[in-house]
């Protein structure tokens, strides 16, 4: 449906930056409100190292207490290795598995400690794992719209990444503008190009932005074809790598409140997404 858009909740990157540890009990009730909302996907946290990220330690308990029924809602964890595939893929209950990816060799390193040889080489490794356990990996571009640390980028650049990532089988891609730098503008040019050149593939659009700036991008993005949306209730979140931690995800509020005032379907139950605010409200 043309007048349809698919939103993709991701408390996972609300939560993962607060410094108290959020009781797994709290998480488990936000996580179970999110579920009945009527998402097309919920990405419910990660399998990383806890040193790293803490406040995701408890991803397993949480998936073993969800709702028996999650409705046509597809579960998420993101992962950045093998070792969190594999693990991923114990659980029945986990339809896709995010790697975040980027064509700034700089920002690997810094975010996952990697190159961009050795980041493909475990998308190898993910996909595989994908495919023999029924899920999806879905690979993320951190920096769709440019890259602030000097390495070289451009459109044509990201659409050959973008072209490797398919003949792996690959057919959803998200990009990501997570310091808020990203211009209505470029986020068309971008789209434009990507949409034309992948007319079989689905792209996404994960957007960190100071709030007064967010809906002109999601306009750009959805007059270029796009209707798949990240967002998180509260619109928490924000880059620790970038240094532009304030710049966090757009509210989901504001997302559907946007696409519900230019008559476009998001398919969320705004009920159960005020007491997901609720429960969240006490976690804040």
């Amino acid at each position: 449906m043309k007048n349809k858009v698919y939103i993709t909740e991701t408390p996972r990157d609300g939560l993962q930056g607060l410094k108290n540890f959020i009781p797994t009990k709290v998480k488990i009730e936000l996580i179970n409100n999110l579920l009945r909302c009527g998402f097309d996907t919920l990405e419910i946290g990660s399998f990383v190292s806890p040193k790293a990220i803490p406040q995701m330690r408890d991803t397993e308990e949480i998936l073993r207490n969800l709702d028996t029924d999650k409705g046509n809602t597809k579960i998420a964890v993101l992962v950045v290795n093998e070792t969190g595939g594999k693990k991923a893929c114990d659980f029945e209950r986990i339809d896709k598995i995010f790697y975040p990816f980027s064509l700034s060799e700089t920002f690997l390193k810094k975010n996952i400690n990697k190159t961009i040889i050795q980041a493909e080489n475990t998308i190898d490794k993910l996909v595989e794992l994908s495919n023999k356990h029924g899920k999806e990996t879905v690979i993320y571009y951190s920096w769709g719209f440019g890259n602030p640390y000097g390495d070289v980028w451009n459109i044509d650049i990201l659409a050959e990444s973008v072209y490797k990532m398919t003949r792996k089988g690959l057919k959803y891609f998200p990009l990501s503008d997570i310091d808020g730098e990203a211009t209505p503008k470029i986020i068309k040019e971008v789209f434009d190009f990507l949409t034309k050149e992948f007319p079989h593939a689905d792209f996404g659009f994960h957007l960190h932005s100071l709030p007064e700036g967010s809906i002109p991008k999601i306009k750009a993005a959805y007059d270029s074809g796009i209707r798949h949306f990240d967002s998180v209730t509260g619109g928490l979140g924000g880059c620790p790598m970038t240094g532009k931690e304030l710049v966090s995800n757009v509210n989901t509020l504001t997302l559907i409140d946007y696409f519900e005032t230019n008559n476009i379907s998001t398919g969320i139950k705004k009920v159960c997404l005020h007491k997901a605010v609720s429960t969240l409200s006490g976690i804040l």
